[in-house]
């Protein structure tokens, strides 16, 4: 905590199925200490929560992976072209609207406004296309906007609702929910943040630090995977998502295989493009690092890493938060995303002959 100027970690840690650590260091706001029960966003988690849903539907005979989107979404560039799978593993070539300079700038003046997901698709269609569907891999948080739509067009139903019956009920996950606005249930860990100092024009010299935990996450996914979470329910989900549990045999398969492996190249207008490797790759709305399963959110000044090792049944959740001392000059966080630094060094101490690679 030290090391990277940390305000809080909390931390949920099993090996071979026994809970060896379940614990909370620091605050959560001045004098009001971290408690491993409260609340923060999980972000990303809730895209394997998506790709779950989705094989649920597969399983059911709802879809079928290589669906193509153009029976629910026809007015969508490449609808024709572009299936269900390519929107889970990342390769539909719709561009991120995070990446989107105009699309930032609204988003850090006002960090409380509520956004659609038409709103979020067409800040992605203003954005131009750098290559054509299932030609390289792109972390696209758009990709699975598109494809929440996409399963709501078909079942009829919310994408919560969907991931309620799918994902949070089968495995009793209490302390997590769907929650479109910025409102969390007590007890919250806090978050706090410098990365608006440029688009606010702050100077370097000026201190500038400010509480972010209620902006409000509408931008981040889908209506219906913005979600709150616990540490331990992200423990449990990964859990229970690595072993199997919610799948049938072919679509755990399908959600954990290494089919990207090497897929895709860097490519200009394309900050995220890059090779799928060991270190990172890619699935059905899952990361793989060296042996273990893995997400790792970073928004808002919450950061978390979850990720299950199928090996050893060991499983690692992570939540951090940030003092001042962990933003550079600009705003930019000094050390990434810290929980991912403290996720590698249990895992090495977990298992060391398979410790995740994400450094």
């Amino acid at each position: 905590m030290a090391e990277m100027d940390l305000r809080a970690v909390m931390l949920h840690v099993t090996s071979d199925g026994e809970e060896v650590v379940h614990t909370a260091m620091g605050e959560s706001m001045t004098g009001i200490p971290a408690s491993p029960d409260m609340h923060l966003r999980n972000g990303a988690v809730a895209i394997t929560y998506v790709a779950v849903v989705l094989l649920s539907l597969v399983d059911d005979g709802v879809v079928r992976l290589d669906d193509t989107i153009a029976q629910w979404l026809p007015d969508l560039p490449d609808a024709d072209k572009v299936t269900l799978r390519m929107l889970a593993n990342m390769t539909a070539g719709y561009p991120d609207f995070v990446q989107n300079a105009d699309f930032n700038a609204r988003l850090y003046a006002d960090p409380f406004q509520s956004w659609t997901a038409d709103e979020l698709i067409e800040v992605s269609l203003s954005t131009p296309r750098v290559f054509a569907p299932g030609e390289n891999w792109d972390y696209s948080h758009s990709g699975y906007v598109i494809l929440g739509k996409a399963l709501e067009a078909k079942t009829g139903e919310p994408l919560a609702a969907l991931i309620k019956r799918y994902v949070l009920d089968p495995l009793n996950l209490t302390g997590t929910a769907s929650e479109q606005t910025a409102w969390m249930p007590e007890p919250v860990l806090h978050a706090f943040s410098s990365e608006r100092r440029e688009a606010l024009g702050i100077q370097a010299n000026v201190p500038f630090y400010e509480e972010s935990t209620f902006w409000n996450p509408s931008w981040s996914l889908p209506p219906g995977a913005v979600q709150y979470s616990t540490i331990t329910d992200m423990a449990t989900s990964f859990e229970a998502i690595g072993r199997g549990d919610l799948l049938s045999p072919e679509s755990h398969k399908e959600l954990v295989n290494q089919n990207l492996l090497g897929f895709g190249a860097r490519l200009e207008g394309c900050p995220n493009c890059h090779t799928m490797d060991k270190v990172y790759l890619y699935q059905l709305g899952i990361v793989q690092t060296g042996g273990w399963l893995m997400q790792n959110p970073l928004l808002a000044g919450f950061a978390s890493v979850v990720g299950y090792h199928p090996g050893t049944r060991s499983t690692i959740a992570v939540a951090a938060t940030f003092n001042a001392g962990s933003f550079d000059s600009r705003g930019n966080y000094r050390f990434g995303n810290s929980a991912e630094g403290i996720f590698r060094r249990i895992g090495e101490l977990l298992v060391p002959g398979d410790p995740p690679l994400v450094s």
